[in-house]
């Protein structure tokens, strides 16, 4: 009978550097992408792209591999993401930013209780190399769209943990926007948990000015946003001279009533953060 042969494994961190070292290498690459509204060419490798991502392998499946392979023109994706999605098909780690903060300031104790800083990498083999403070930062976000756009589950869980791990009021309304863009249903739970615990900061920042009326209602449904009336309307207000002006009746009714439609005895109560106010008497007395 047949011995079963041994795997055995030699060192990762040589095997990562190497395959990193082809991530956009012109040498040995038989495809090149277009990418981004900068039309930044970017060079790879269509054998490992097919087998590591369902989305590459039928976006290249009908190329006839010429030696000067035509562009394939990625419009929709920054550079940057594109490369950092890159990292992680070649070597199944990908270094993070955190785009809101400097990285050579901000930094938290992880769980073994060493210092991280806010740009740091993911995936299996993190940690093995010692990792310098990049600048500028690479928008995690748009890397985490990137992985969804691609059907990279485990690029996307990486990203999500990221994101979760560096959620502040600069980044929380652009992760809301994504969260709602794609469904992500656990994260913005999340982030509506933080901009309930710091609404008057969140609301103050480009990122809530930015959501669309399908994130902000989500908002305006809450009755946990510790912020007065008064700014929440002009919040409001702002939010619809950005964006839809139309949306603004139906995203305050949605808080008012705390539902969404204007059925009659729909009941109403003062809202967490909201100050008393001497009209508040002529309301119904469910209103307390």
């Amino acid at each position: 009978m047949e011995t079963p042969g041994l795997v055995v494994h030699g060192q990762a961190a040589p095997f990562s550097t190497a395959l990193r070292s082809l991530v956009n290498n012109p040498q040995y690459s038989d495809v090149c992408f277009v990418v981004g509204q900068e039309r930044k060419e970017v060079f790879a490798h269509q054998c490992l792209l097919a087998c590591r991502c369902n989305f590459f392998q039928r976006l290249l499946g009908s190329e006839s591999g010429p030696e000067v392979p035509r562009p394939v023109v990625l419009s929709t994706v920054p550079a940057e993401a594109f490369l950092a999605v890159l990292e992680f098909l070649y070597t199944n780690s990908v270094k993070l930013h955190h785009h809101s903060v400097s990285t050579l300031s901000r930094a938290w104790v992880g769980e073994a209780g060493v210092q991280e800083s806010a740009c740091y990498t993911v995936g299996p083999w993190a940690g093995e190399t010692p990792l310098l403070p990049q600048l500028p930062s690479l928008q995690v976000l748009e890397v985490l769209t990137a992985a969804v756009e691609y059907g990279l589950e485990e690029l996307r869980e990486l990203c999500l943990e990221f994101v979760e791990k560096v959620l502040d009021v600069e980044l929380v309304c652009e992760a809301l926007q994504v969260a709602v863009t794609f469904g992500l249903g656990p994260l913005q739970e999340r982030c509506i948990a933080f901009i309930e615990a710091h609404s008057q900061e969140a609301l103050q920042t480009r990122g809530f000015l930015e959501l669309s009326a399908a994130a902000l209602l989500p908002l305006m449904r809450s009755d946990k946003l510790c912020v007065d009336e008064a700014e929440l309307v002009r919040a409001a207000r702002s939010w619809a001279r950005v964006g839809a002006v139309e949306q603004i009746v139906e995203a305050w009714k949605c808080h008012a009533l705390r539902r969404g439609d204007a059925a009659q005895g729909a009941p109403c109560r003062r809202r967490r953060g909201t100050l008393p106010r001497e009209h508040h008497r002529f309301l119904d007395l469910l209103f307390k």
